[in-house]
């Protein structure tokens, strides 16, 4: 198995969990906080799959990240005490997973010839629609809607890697595993400074 693989199903864990805690967080019972972890980790690269064509999606062709995602559960229920009160760990696990997912994302539709713009794109469409769907289905504001800085810390990843990948030596695997950790670093810096986009105005 692949680095890019192995972080993939890491991926689709962490996310899942993020989507059980929040399930959790509203007093759903286990069937309904099955279905948000779910949708949570696998709705953002379902979307991507879609959009390129990609048949049958990839959770449907590898019975390992449904495993993953049933593993999420007994997981949260034994660390609950840990999960689901605490801010800070939704915070963890939701920025892992978006960085996860962001490099695998865009790898996966460079191998379709996209244009780089459209990879990175899809990049970000695998980290953050799972997200928005988990959100909105929790009667959430979404995350990516917020004023924390998110899909641009995605958008960053993804132009790291791209550059990284076209116009460097270095191997696949330390290039995933350095634009994985830029990403977590831009969200957790723009956390503790308050950073964010300039807001809208009338």
């Amino acid at each position: 198995m692949s680095l890019l693989y192995i972080l993939d199903l890491i991926g689709t864990f962490v996310f899942a969990i993020s989507g059980l805690r929040l399930a959790a967080k509203k007093d759903m019972d286990l069937f309904g906080a099955t279905v948000i972890g779910f949708v949570t980790a696998v709705g953002g690269g379902t979307t991507r799959d879609l959009l390129l064509g990609s048949n049958p999606v990839a959770w449907m062709n590898d019975v390992n990240y449904p495993v993953a995602i049933l593993a999420a559960l007994p997981f949260t229920i034994l660390f609950k005490k840990y999960i689901v009160n605490l801010k800070r760990t939704f915070f963890i696990f939701d920025t892992i997973g978006i960085a996860l997912f962001t490099i695998s994302g865009m790898q996966k539709a460079l191998t379709y010839d996209l244009h780089p713009g459209l990879a990175m794109l899809m990049g970000m469409v695998s980290a953050t629609v799972g997200g928005v769907i988990r959100d909105i289905l929790c009667n959430e504001i979404p995350l990516i809607f917020r004023r924390e800085i998110y899909a641009m810390a995605c958008f960053l990843g993804a132009l790291v890697y791209y550059l990284l990948d076209r116009y460097t030596v270095i191997g696949q695997d330390i290039i995933y595993l350095l634009t994985t950790a830029l990403i977590i670093i831009v969200r957790v810096v723009s956390i503790k400074y308050n950073l964010s986009l300039p807001k809208m105005k009338e």
